[in-house]
């Protein structure tokens, strides 16, 4: 491929990827492995978190954040810039996409309470600046999902959230926590809307990947899809989707 390249265009050999963006590539015997280790420590030394009591959570539990109007104003430029930076560390980090996408519902009007749980995911990073995710060299073409939601999970939209994560041949390749577009009227409803929200994304990467001329093999396991199928009539509709 590089020398088709480089006979259209002028392009220049740099070798082996290492470093890109922020993002570091190390080549293991199991496959390779994605980390932001220097970015997430520069964050920490930016902020003066290097000698910080490391968390073992990037959120408290149970912590609903809202406007918090009573409370002291932060300083709005440096939430914002931290937040932003959050949002690129997730690269390879989808431990902190809940944690982030909370925060970042409140760069216009930061209040103390949502700095001090900025500052916590920091201490979450501090516990393990070097975690990041492994493409596996033999993960094979199993394509599996796990999405969730929470009901009203928004203090004061009381609109719910959706979360997914998406792993091909055992390797995460798509995460994402969204707000959905609508309040749902039961916890019920707010699965189903996750679960659509999921299934679109695995036919995408589906079609994606047979574009690539790749093998994709979609499974549940029997359970699951029994559990699924015994409770809730209307997934048949998802299941058929996916053809499984």
């Amino acid at each position: 491929m590089k020398d088709e390249l480089h006979k259209r265009f002028s392009i220049k050999d740099l070798g082996n990827l290492k470093y890109f963006l922020g993002i570091e590539v190390v080549r293991t015997s199991k496959g390779l492995v994605l980390s932001q280790r220097k970015y997430s420590l520069d964050i920490l030394k930016d902020y003066g978190f290097q000698g910080c009591r490391p968390s073992s959570f990037p959120m408290e539990p149970n912590l609903k954040l809202d406007k918090s109007e009573t409370e002291p104003k932060a300083d709005s430029n440096q939430y914002r810039r931290l937040v932003g930076r959050l949002l690129y560390l997730q690269a390879t980090r989808p431990d902190i996409t809940y944690a982030v996408n909370v925060l970042s519902q409140f760069v216009v009007d930061p209040r103390q309470n949502h700095l001090n749980a900025a500052h916590r995911v920091l201490r979450y990073l501090k516990a393990s600046p070097s975690q990041g995710i492994l493409l596996p060299q033999d993960g094979g073409h199993n394509l599996a999902t796990y999405c969730d939601s929470d009901r009203l999970g928004c203090p004061f939209t009381k609109r719910s959230r959706t979360g997914y994560l998406l792993l091909f041949g055992g390797a995460p390749v798509s995460w994402k926590t969204k707000k959905q577009s609508v309040v749902s009227r039961s916890s019920a409803e707010a699965e189903y809307r996750s679960m659509a929200s999921t299934v679109s994304v695995v036919l995408w990467m589906r079609w994606l990947l047979r574009e690539l001329d790749i093998p994709v093999e979609v499974q549940l396991p029997y359970f699951v899809i029994t559990k699924l199928l015994d409770t809730l009539p209307t997934t048949r509709f998802f299941m058929n989707g996916l053809n499984m």
